[in-house]
């Protein structure tokens, strides 16, 4: 089983920057991938960025330019550098880990609020 423990959400004026981690545990060495998806009120919930465990990476278009995701392999953590952030990233934020056995797992969620 993995568990996935997310930080770094708050609140953010627009234009600001924010850094979402992302800690994995338990049965870490079956991830093939790990990634952000986030939850709009009355929206579905969407892809923001993955990163595989060779390093390959793919962002939701509407992040490109000013998120990037990265991993610490040694500290099993995945981030999430948020940058000219606008009030439509204001959403919950989800970690993802996809593992070799097609499972998903999430986080809890952490808020990020972008408003003036």
């Amino acid at each position: 089983q993995v568990q996935l423990v997310e930080s770094g959400g708050g609140l953010v004026q627009p234009g600001g920057s924010l850094r979402l981690s992302c800690a994995a545990s338990g049965g870490t060495s079956s991830i093939d991938r790990m990634g952000w998806y986030r939850q709009a009120p009355g929206k579905q919930r969407e892809l923001v960025a993955t990163r595989t465990n060779g390093g390959s990476t793919s962002y939701n278009n509407s992040v490109k330019g000013r998120f990037t995701i990265s991993r610490d392999n040694t500290k099993n953590t995945v981030y999430l550098q948020m940058s000219s952030l606008k009030p439509e990233d204001t959403a919950v934020y989800y970690c993802n880990a996809f593992t070799a056995t097609a499972r998903n797992y999430w986080g809890q969620g952490t808020q990020v609020t972008v408003s003036s």
